[in-house]
């Protein structure tokens, strides 16, 4: 998929309506995928969002429902939970459980492969809920050394005022900055917020979103509901809720045209099949402490309009060191 940066940016009162689709990642778990969309495929530098549930797990939960082993490059991966837990772990010996008002900060960058596993779930039952989103990296960053971070308390600052509860996710809005590092410029935060609150969306950047997890709210007179992506202009913006909502905002800097492929993303063409190549023949090494199985390539030939040129040779990467 070739994700060009937002030639369609709307207009300074223009809003752009993303409804998430619904779509099946094995058993049970489903999840409401918004980003990319045909009409606005990146928000700033976040080009992937996934609405994770709500969704009630039970004791005995069948293995197939976790999230197997698989890859990345060019991006940088953020986990925020409003409920449950999840277990993460890596190719570079991280070991961690993600849970409510927690980040993961992943950044692939040259290669890195994790699962993702309802541990807790399979125990004694869970309820999940939470978004992931990818932020890609600037082109001349797309290949640094993968890194992983967890965050939580003062790294990811809080305030409350008239009815808002907000926490910040990653990089800087409403004078705070969390924790993570950022490799451009970007905002991210959760607002829970109650009803009748009121709220500013954090400016001074080319492009903006809100995403409505509960609840609904009011922009510009009209009302939005749950599972819908608000994709602003440029015009200083402040939502109602009508009820208890969650409303995630997020926005940044443009970095360019990016190119999409399964959980690969470049600005080259050629890196994809490359990554592609790697991963199907088994030179991305698998996290250690979770190497019994895999998520395999998807078995549709690559699509047309991505270059079929790889090497037989294994990349250079902190993640090829094999798998099998």
């Amino acid at each position: 998929m070739n994700l060009k940066q937002n030639p369609d940016s709307p207009a300074a009162g223009e809003i752009v309506v993303i409804e998430q689709r619904r779509r099946n990642l094995g058993g049970a778990f489903e999840v409401g995928r918004v980003l990319p969309f045909g009409k606005r495929r990146m928000v700033g530098p976040f080009i992937f969002f996934d609405h994770m549930g709500p969704l009630d797990l039970a004791p005995g939960l069948d293995r197939n429902v976790d999230i197997r082993p698989h890859p990345h490059i060019g991006l940088a991966t953020v986990t925020y939970l409003f409920a449950g837990e999840v277990m993460h772990r890596d190719s570079l010996g991280y070991e961690r459980a993600i849970r409510p008002q927690e980040v993961n900060w992943m950044t692939a960058g040259r290669g890195i492969t994790h699962s993702e596993r309802f541990e807790r779930a399979r125990v004694q039952g869970d309820h999940l809920h939470g978004i992931q989103a990818w932020v890609a990296l600037p082109t001349e960053l797309e290949e640094i050394a993968p890194s992983f971070s967890h965050h939580a308390g003062g790294d990811l600052p809080k305030w409350s005022d008239a009815g808002v509860n907000g926490q910040l996710i990653a990089g800087s809005a409403y004078g705070l900055t969390a924790g993570a590092e950022t490799h451009s410029p970007l905002f991210y935060a959760h607002l829970d917020m109650a009803p009748g609150a009121t709220a500013e969306i954090p400016g001074g950047h080319k492009e903006r979103a809100i995403y409505i997890a509960t609840g609904a709210v009011e922009l510009n007179g009209t009302r939005y509901e749950k599972g819908r992506m608000l994709v602003l202009g440029s015009a200083a913006s402040r939502l109602r809720a009508l009820e208890h909502s969650a409303v995630m905002v997020l926005g940044g800097e443009p970095v360019g045209e990016r190119f999409i492929y399964w959980n690969f993303v470049s600005s080259s063409k050629d890196r994809l099949a490359q990554a592609a190549s790697d991963w199907k023949a088994g030179r991305m090494k698998l996290p250690d402490a979770d190497n019994e199985e895999f998520t395999p390539l998807p078995d549709d030939p690559l699509p047309s309009w991505l270059s079929t040129r790889s090497s037989s040779a294994a990349t250079n990467t902190d993640a090829a060191q094999g798998r099998r």
